[in-house]
């Protein structure tokens, strides 16, 4: 008899053994701060067990806190905290892994994937595996430097700008700002802030700069050297940026639009017709002037000559009859 009920009772164990999903889980998980990780969480689908419920807590003081619901109705996240920031996959069947994003330091705990099946009797097997995620500080990695300004790292004298040193890694960072020198001279301190402000730009600060980034984890990292330059504002400025390095430089100017190029073109030919127009009106009526001036003397002096013609005629009819009288005499 007590041989018969261990035997039933090794085949209940194997049931539960090998019958029933297995979760599979890691003991221990490493995000970055302000990074993204991934805790897993999977089983292997069986054909008689149906996931009805996933459940993801994570362990606040004594007792765990429910972050994310998954049943029926959908996916709930539980917690603002952890809202847009959250997401549980559902694509893969028995992938319910964690995925959370933008971590935090205090997002350092333990966290537990539940998930709930149904069985073809009606029964539900429940079964949880728990994770501790450990949240690392990153050593600071190289700093940028950017400007604001349209004009780049070349602008006019009088100008508020500003230079942006920023890098990434574990906070607080302490943000060194440099002049270089030359003929090996030592470097000149100039702000000890993310920020480089030249209120307002003159022409005695341009010159080569760069920044330093530290922070409580790593050595400290250096920004390449960029060339600052400041014009005199009564030239006319180009509108560069000069790349962060020593060697390189990019220009952002910009062409006019073809259509803007075509319609000069237009106005300068109708400007150009328009004046050969006027130029031809003027000289034609000029000449039509000296024609009429030139006929008006022709017909004058035809004038005067056929008066002369008819004194002269007179005349000499007045002589031939005073000749005639003289004669009768």
């Amino acid at each position: 008899m007590g041989l018969l009920l261990g035997l039933l009772v090794l085949g209940d164990l194997t049931v539960v053994t090998y019958g029933h999903p297995i979760l599979e889980a890691p003991e221990s998980v490493r995000g970055p701060w302000k990074g993204d990780v991934n805790i897993p969480c999977t089983y292997g689908p069986l054909q008689d067990y149906t996931q009805i419920l996933v459940k993801w807590l994570v362990q606040r003081g004594s007792d765990p806190v429910t972050i994310f619901l998954r049943d029926s109705s959908g996916d709930h996240i539980q917690q603002a905290k952890y809202r847009g920031r959250l997401h549980v996959n559902h694509e893969v069947l028995g992938d319910v892994s964690l995925q959370l994003n933008a971590l935090e330091m205090d997002d350092r705990s333990h966290y537990t994937c539940e998930v709930t099946w149904q069985t073809l009797d009606g029964n539900q097997v429940v079964r949880d595996k728990i994770i501790e995620l450990r949240v690392q500080k990153l050593s600071v990695s190289k700093p940028t430097v950017t400007t604001g300004s349209g004009y780049g790292f070349t602008v006019p004298q009088g100008m508020r700008i500003s230079l942006q040193c920023e890098a990434r890694g574990s906070p607080p960072i302490k943000y060194v700002w440099y002049k270089k020198q030359t003929n090996n001279q030592e470097h000149i301190r100039v702000a000890n802030l993310s920020t480089l402000l030249f209120k307002p730009a003159v022409m005695a600060d341009s010159g080569y700069y760069f920044c330093t980034a530290k922070g409580r984890v790593g050595s400290e990292q250096h920004s390449d050297i960029v060339k600052f330059v400041v014009k005199d504002s009564s030239t006319s400025l180009e509108t560069k940026t000069e790349a962060p390095t020593t060697t390189q430089s990019h220009s952002e100017g910009k062409g006019l639009p073809i259509f803007v190029i075509i319609l000069i073109i237009s106005l300068c030919c109708m400007m150009v017709f328009t004046m050969a127009y006027i130029m031809l009106c003027r000289k034609t009526s000029q000449q039509e002037h000296v024609y009429e001036v030139a006929s008006y003397r022709v017909h004058a002096r035809e004038a005067s000559n056929s008066g002369e013609t008819m004194k002269a005629d007179i005349f000499t009819s007045g002589c031939s009859s005073e000749e005639s009288d003289s004669q009768t005499l």
